[in-house]
Parts: C-alpha cells; sequence; structure tokens
C-alpha cells in the first residue's frame, strides 16, 4: 500500500512554489498543535496521578504505596509508547504521515476523555484501576506513533538548511501541553473545594480533550503530504515491511538515539511529575497550586526556549548544544533538590520555574538529531523506535523511582544522583 498517486502528485508540484511556503507554515502549525493535543492529555495524566489518582483510584493504600500504584500506572503508558511507534512507524512510513497522524490524534483524544468519564475505586472498585492502565496503555501508543510524524511533518516540509529550527516546532507541543494541563487543573482546584476537585473538578480538563482533537484534526486536514515522503513514492522507495527492515539496517542508530534520550526524559519527568507529589507531601507542605504555578511558568519559560536552542543548533551544531545541555542536567539536579529542600518558600518556587531550562537546551536540537540518522523511507518507525525506547527504561520509572528513593534515603539529593546517572 503506498501514498495516493495525486496527493502524491499534489505534494511534489508544490515544490519551489508560494504553495510550498504556505505547506511549510501549514506543516509547522499542524505539528506543534497535534503534539501539544497530545503532550496535554499526557501531561494531565502525570498531573492527575501525583495529585489525584491516590485518592480516587487507591484509596484503601497508604498515602506512600497509593503514590507507587499511581506511578506505576503511570509507568505502563511509557511501556506502551515503543509499541505504538512500531505499529504507526510501519504504517507512517507506507502511507504517509499525514494518515497516520490523524489516528493518532483521535486515539490520544478519546482514551484521554474517557479518563475523565471513569468511575472511582468507591463505584467500581479494583476494575476502575483496570480500566485506568488500559486508557492509559492506549495513550502510551498514539503517543508512540505521534511523535515521530510531527517532526518530519515540519522538518521534511521545510528548508533543510534550518531542520534544527523546523524539528524544533513539533517539540514546543510538551511546553504547551505542560501549560494547558497544568493551567486548567491550576484553575479548577483553584475555585473548587478539594473535595468537589477529587469528585469532579479534575475530571473536566480530561473531557475537553475532545474539543481540542477536533481543533487539531480540522488543522491536520488542511496539509499535504510531504514532498520528501511523496518523492520516495514516485521512486518506488517505499519498503514493505519498514520497521523490520530499519531494525535490521539502522540498529546503531536506533539505540544511540535511545541512549542519548535518556539524558533529558528521565529529570524532565522527575521536574514535572514527581516533584508534584514531593512538595506536596506532610514534611513539605507546599500547596497544589503553588507547585504548579511554578511549573506553569517553567513550561512557559520552555515555550520561548526550545525554538531558540534548535536555531542555535543550525549554526553551532547539534551536538555541541545537546551534551552542553546534557552536561548542565547532570549539575542542576543537585543545586535543584537543595533549592526544593530549603525550607525557604521563594527559593522553592524559583527552582520550579527554572526547572526545564536545562531541558530545553537538549530538546529544542533533538527532533533533528534523531530524525536525521534515518534515511526517508525508513524515517518514521526508526525516529520513533529510538525516540519512544528510552521511555521503558528513563521516562517511565522516573517518578516510581523517585519516590522510592525518596522513601529509602529520606534525602532529595538520593534523586539528584538518579538525574545524573544517564549522562
Amino acid at each position: 500500500m503506498t501514498l495516493d498517486p495525486e496527493t502524491a502528485k499534489a505534494a511534489r508540484e508544490a515544490e519551489g512554489t508560494a504553495e510550498q511556503r504556505r505547506q511549510v507554515r501549514k506543516a509547522a502549525l499542524a505539528s506543534t498543535v497535534g503534539t501539544t493535543i497530545e503532550w496535554y492529555d499526557y501531561f494531565l495524566y502525570g498531573t492527575a496521578a501525583a495529585l489525584v489518582f491516590p485518592d480516587v483510584f487507591f484509596p484503601n493504600s497508604s498515602h506512600y504505596v497509593a503514590t507507587l500504584e499511581s506511578f506505576a500506572t503511570y509507568f505502563v503508558g511509557f511501556a506502551a509508547r515503543p509499541i505504538g511507534a512500531a505499529i504507526f512507524g510501519h504504517w507512517g512510513d507506507r502511507i504517509g504521515r499525514k494518515a497516520t497522524l490523524i489516528v493518532t490524534l483521535v486515539l490520544m483524544g478519546v482514551s484521554t476523555a474517557l479518563i475523565g468519564f471513569l468511575p472511582s475505586a468507591a463505584s467500581w472498585g479494583s476494575a476502575a484501576a483496570i480500566c485506568l492502565i488500559v486508557l492509559r496503555v492506549l495513550q502510551g501508543v498514539a503517543v508512540g506513533g505521534e511523535w515521530s510524524g510531527s517532526v518530519l511533518l515540519s522538518m521534511e516540509w521545510g528548508d533543510q538548511k534550518r531542520r534544527g529550527l523546523m524539528g524544533s516546532w513539533p517539540q514546543l507541543g510538551v511546553a504547551c501541553g505542560l501549560i494547558l494541563g497544568t493551567a486548567l487543573l491550576t484553575i479548577f482546584n483553584s475555585a473548587l473545594t478539594d473535595d468537589a476537585f477529587l469528585s469532579w473538578g479534575w475530571r473536566v480538563p480530561f473531557m475537553l480533550s475532545l474539543l481540542m482533537v477536533a481543533i487539531g484534526l480540522y488543522i491536520r486536514l488542511q496539509i499535504l503530504e510531504t514532498p520528501m515522503f511523496a518523492k520516495a513514492v514516485q521512486q518506488k522507495r517505499i519498503r514493505r515491511t519498514p520497521v523490520l527492515e530499519v531494525i535490521r539496517s539502522h540498529p546503531k542508530e536506533i539505540v544511540l538515539s535511545a541512549l542519548i534520550r535518556m539524558s533529558e526524559q528521565m529529570p524532565f519527568y522527575v521536574v514535572t511529575a514527581f516533584v508534584l507529589a514531593y512538595l506536596t507531601d506532610d514534611q513539605h507542605g507546599y500547596s497544589n497550586n503553588f507547585v504548579l504555578i511554578g511549573t506553569l511558568i517553567a513550561a512557559g519559560l520552555e515555550f520561548f526556549l526550545v525554538p531558540y536552542f534548535g536555531h542555535l543548533s543550525d549554526s553551532v551544531g547539534r551536538k555541541r548544544v545537546y551534551m552542553t545541555g546534557a552536561a548542565i542536567t547532570g549539575l542542576w539536579g543537585f543545586v535543584y533538590f537543595a533549592m526544593l529542600d530549603s525550607g525557604l518558600s521563594w527559593l522553592v518556587f524559583l527552582a520550579l520555574c527554572l526547572g526545564l531550562i536545562p531541558h530545553a537546551m537538549q530538546y529544542g536540537p533533538q527532533a533533528s538529531l534523531i530524525a536525521e540518522s534515518f534515511p526517508t523511507s525508513l524515517r518514521y518507525g526508526g525516529a520513533g523506535l529510538g525516540y519512544q525506547l528510552a521511555s521503558v527504561v528513563a521516562g517511565g520509572p522516573a517518578a516510581l523511582v523517585a519516590t522510592w528513593l525518596i522513601h529509602e534515603f529520606g534525602s532529595g539529593y538520593a534523586v539528584a544522583v538518579y538525574m545524573l546517572l544517564p549522562r
């Protein structure tokens, strides 16, 4: 199965024309909006896993055990991401980026909205937690197929001399999704009593995912397939089993892509998910809103820094920017937890606000750094597998391991050492 000939022809004819420039803008917008929706859904779950799900779905466990159980459901979404990368990587390199991305968007939106309608453990008992896990797996599969397609949509339409900048636009979805998800939960948490928020207030942002999906679909349906993929169709370079072929022909690139991601991904989920539970526990006692607003500001800073570092990588080199960010992140963990445990509210809040700056240094050039390692006909599957494999050993267990480390060692520096390991 290959790309529809008329679609392929339209994409080829758009090259070098005013239509191409319009498509470049549309592709950048569609990629950013699409990843924003996907990550809004994903981060919404992470925030709820730290602040809401222990009480809603695991009420019969102690706070520590309920937090572990909640973060365990968080982890299964990460474990499912390489599966999504393989499934959608196959179809993305067979039928095209656009059609595949529409499917991932719908899958993510529907599974997220259903979480908002899911009865609590008080009504369904253990069945509620089981359904939560199933929906979380579907989220993971969707995100696993979304990232590489969005990056390729933007990169393959854009100026090939500015791939760092073009690849950074879909990366903005992380900052935008974090801003939207955190902002909505902050608003509902502020406007409602604790009981109302735990009863129904947290559900509304999940249900709003359906509205966001409708907006995303409208935008994505306006774009053409990328010219680079259209050329691959024309030249009959479409592979029958692209994922198997990229595993056979580019195993080194896949493994290296996963390894370079670990230094960025694991600290990110410590800063955006674990810290919510860490600072609102009995020992620290900060309010949900205090932590959420600090995280919101951090995401706002990252919104501007991700494209800046992507652009910078076009000038000074991707590896130089990425490795500098990795080194700073390793040292930042110790400074970060020293500030969080200082007992000074203003210093804790400052740490929250600055928490994602080192991450932006890596995340800006990361998309182009990984995608450039694979040929066009195998790029969706290869880049997706490399990117998502890190989720199983780095991003997924991060909040779970950090919670255990605090319980065992009683110090944030234990988590800082953990953040240092993947350098």
